[in-house]
C-alpha cells in the first residue's frame, strides 16, 4: 500500500508522461494536412485542341409545296389537296426519303383600299419535305412542278449519316494531336518535363449545320422547271472536334 507521498510522486509522473503523448498527437494532427495538401500540388498543363474534317454533301433536303387561291375557302382547298395528292404520289414513286407534311394552311385575303377591310377570297398553302440523292434533285425538282408543286421554299444540302460519322471520329484524332502538339511547344520553350495524361475530357464533335441554297438560286429553280433541267450541285460539309487534355509535369 502506497504512503500519501508516495501517490503524490506518482500523480506527478503520470502528468508528466502524458506531455510527450499529447506533443505526439498533435504533431501527428499537423503533419497529416501537410502531406495531403503536398499531393494536391501535382502541377499540370491544360490545353485544348481542334480537329477539322471537310466531307463531300451527297444528299439533298427540300422544301416544296402547293399553294393557291380563290374564291371560297372550300374551293382552294380542294385545289390545293388534289395539287398536293399529285406531288406526293410523285414524291412517294421516286422512293424520296423522310417524306413528311411541314405545314398546311388556310387564310382569308382581305383588300384594304378605300381604308375599308373587304373580304376577297382565300390563300391555301400545303408544304412537304424530303430527302434525295443530290445527282438526283434537279430532276425531281423539275417533276414536282409539273404534277402541281408552286413553290420551292428551301433546298439544303447534307451528307450521309455514315460519312458524318466518320468524319466526326477523325476530327476527334485531329482534335487530340493538335492538343498534344501544343503541350509539346509549351513544355520544349519552358524547359519542362512532361509526365502524363491524368485527364482528357471531350468537348464534342458535333454534326455539321446543312448547307443551304441561297434563296435567289432557289427562286430560280423554280421559274426554270417548266423550261428546262435545273441543275443542282451540292458543296461540303465542315466536322468540328475540340479535346481538352490536362497533363502533368
Amino acid at each position: 500500500m502506497m504512503s500519501s507521498q508516495q501517490r503524490l510522486t506518482f500523480s506527478r509522473w503520470q502528468r508528466v508522461a502524458a506531455i510527450p503523448l499529447m506533443i505526439g498527437m498533435m504533431s501527428v494532427a499537423a503533419i497529416a494536412p501537410v502531406s495531403a495538401q503536398e499531393r494536391q500540388l501535382t502541377r499540370t498543363l491544360t490545353v485544348t485542341g481542334r480537329g477539322f474534317e471537310d466531307i463531300q454533301t451527297t444528299l439533298s433536303q427540300v422544301r416544296l409545296g402547293v399553294e393557291a387561291q380563290g374564291k371560297t375557302a372550300n374551293e382552294v382547298q380542294q385545289e390545293v389537296a388534289r395539287r398536293s395528292n399529285s406531288v406526293v404520289s410523285l414524291l412517294k414513286s421516286r422512293q424520296v426519303d423522310r417524306l413528311e407534311t411541314t405545314g398546311i394552311s388556310l387564310n382569308p385575303v382581305y383588300d384594304y383600299s378605300n381604308n375599308r377591310q373587304r373580304l376577297v377570297g382565300y390563300s391555301a398553302t400545303n408544304t412537304v419535305s424530303f430527302r434525295i440523292q443530290t445527282e438526283k434533285a434537279g430532276a425531281i425538282l423539275d417533276d414536282s412542278v409539273k404534277a402541281g408543286a408552286s413553290r420551292i421554299d428551301s433546298v439544303s444540302f447534307v451528307a450521309s449519316d455514315d460519312a458524318i460519322a466518320a468524319a466526326q471520329k477523325q476530327a476527334l484524332r485531329k482534335a487530340t494531336q493538335d492538343a498534344q502538339d501544343q503541350a509539346s511547344v509549351v513544355f520544349s520553350a519552358l524547359n519542362l518535363t512532361r509526365k502524363e495524361i491524368v485527364n482528357v475530357q471531350i468537348n464534342g464533335a458535333s454534326a455539321p449545320p446543312p448547307v443551304f441554297m441561297e434563296a435567289q438560286r432557289a427562286a430560280k429553280l423554280m421559274s426554270d422547271a417548266a423550261a428546262s433541267p435545273s441543275p443542282v450541285i451540292g458543296g461540303q460539309q465542315r466536322v468540328e472536334g475540340s479535346v481538352t487534355l490536362q497533363i502533368s509535369y
